[in-house]
């Protein structure tokens, strides 16, 4: 009878098993929340948890190379480019870049493991937060601003209450992703109208209440 030939199993390079790591750490995260084990981990990897540790000595360290694999590397910087082109409608701007971003962050594991991470207390939350504050809500103020010639920045900074609307927006648009990956009460898979009526209702209200913050 002839012998079976075991098939040897292909040995990674570093770059290689960390990525594999880190893949599965995104998975079992979005899964389970930030209270997770490394030991369960490094069990579904098929490795050892001091392996697990030889490239990620803390969780922590784990925790925080999935905030870069989840969030800064879907990141397009060009957005922030889009969101101050006065070249266009302002509302073909937000139309444009909401597409692209919930294209980007509309997945289980992103919406999840931000969510988990807002519930623990997990730093990569206010990190993320900061960088929608500072990068598309700070931009949606001022280009609305400057599209209805309301007072320059110069001489009156944004406001709490003008912010307050840019986050209306943008939570009401992720909240379609919180019905659809934490609720499961979303079945749809095309959002695009949702959206679009999202920022024709903000552009449509928006303006008269920042002229009255404004006035005050």
């Amino acid at each position: 009878m002839p012998q079976t030939k075991i098939k040897k199993r292909k040995r990674l390079s570093r770059d290689e098993r960390e990525q594999q790591i880190i893949d599965e750490a995104v998975r079992y995260f979005a899964e389970v929340g930030f209270d997770g084990q490394t030991r369960e981990l490094a069990r579904r990897l098929g490795i050892s948890q001091p392996l697990l540790f030889r490239y990620f000595p803390t969780k922590g360290d784990i925790v925080k190379r999935v905030y870069e694999e989840v969030y800064l590397r879907r990141w397009q910087p060009q957005w922030e480019d889009l969101l101050s082109d006065r070249s266009r409608p302002l509302s073909d701007r937000l139309n444009q870049f909401y597409h692209e971003y919930t294209n980007a962050i509309f997945e289980f594991e992103w919406v999840r493991i931000l969510v988990f991470s807002g519930i623990k207390g997990v730093t990569l939350y206010q990190q993320y937060l900061k960088l929608i504050h500072d990068k598309v809500l700070d931009r949606i103020c001022t280009e609305l601003r400057e599209e209805h010639n309301f007072p320059d920045l110069k001489k009156t900074p944004l406001t709490e209450r003008e912010f307050d609307l840019a986050w209306n927006l943008h939570g009401g648009i992720f909240y379609i992703a919180i019905r659809k990956f934490i609720y499961g009460s979303e079945k749809r898979e095309n959002f695009d109208a949702a959206i679009e009526d999202s920022i024709a209702v903000f552009l449509a209200g928006a303006p008269t209440v920042f002229e009255a913050i404004l006035e005050d």
